[in-house]
């Protein structure tokens, strides 16, 4: 099992920027899918970005495109989120996911099979 701790979330205004960040706990994270995913209040989950194991395939969902961009640094078992532009339409818990074996991982929840706890991110002038 793997231990995901998210960070960086936050009260913001909106056109300013965030990164989250995503530490796994094991060393095979460079092996792993990752995602990031986003529930506001009173909405379901949302697909964010998603990211393979090399960081060559990457995903992002349309709201995210040119605003968003998910990378990662496997030296330091780490996935980020960097969030430009943000708008009022923005606030959620995001959360980190991966996929805890050799696989490929895209944008529906269920192809991951273990979650960070989630950080808030609050967007408000």
């Amino acid at each position: 099992q793997v231990q995901l701790v998210e960070s960086g979330g936050g009260v913001v205004q909106p056109g300013d920027s965030l990164r989250l960040s995503c530490t796994a706990s094991r060393r095979a994270f460079s092996n792993y899918a990752a995602g990031w995913f986003r529930q506001a209040v009173g909405k379901g989950c949302e697909f964010v970005a998603s990211l393979s194991g090399s960081g060559n395939g990457k995903q992002h969902s349309v709201f995210a495109k040119g605003r968003f961009t998910i990378s990662r640094d496997n030296a330091v078992n780490t996935v980020y989120l960097q969030m430009n532009s943000l708008r009022r339409d923005d606030p959620a818990v995001y959360y980190c996911a991966v996929l805890a074996r050799t696989g490929r991982a895209g944008s529906d929840e269920d192809d991951y099979d273990q979650w960070g706890q989630g950080t808030q991110v609050t967007v408000s002038s």
